[in-house]
């Protein structure tokens, strides 16, 4: 069974930076997709940043474009988004996610994916 825990939310100014991390156990799947969402209170959930393990094809949100870099580092199963000049509106739960397994990019362009973590909460105050 798959796990995901996320790891690294905290409060911080405007401007300012903050990583988080996603471990994952019991991933075996040679093509996935995995990603980071978010939702504030009273907005839907949204995709953050999406990855393709075949050929690490990414996809950004068009808010964070520029701001925002997903990673991984498959020797410790973890996934990271790096978040840089953070603004009040980034204020959300964001979740790790991830589906597989996939025989296409096509997972980039999807929400629905199979499992989820629990979440880490990340505050911007201006």
């Amino acid at each position: 069974q798959v796990q995901l825990v996320e790891s690294g939310g905290g409060s911080v100014q405007a401007g300012g930076s903050l990583r988080l991390s996603c471990v994952s156990s019991g991933h075996t799947y040679s093509r996935y997709c995995m990603g980071w969402f978010r939702q504030a209170p009273g907005k839907e959930r949204e995709a953050v940043a999406r990855l393709y393990s075949g050929g690490g094809a990414t996809d950004y949100a068009d808010s964070v474009k520029g701001r925002f870099t997903i990673s991984q580092d498959n020797a410790i199963n973890t996934l990271f988004l790096q978040m840089n000049s953070l603004k009040p509106e980034d204020t959300a739960m964001y979740y790790c996610a991830t589906e597989g397994p996939v025989y296409s990019n096509f997972c980039l362009r999807q929400d629905n994916y199979r499992y989820w973590g629990q979440g880490t909460q990340v505050t911007v105050s201006s």
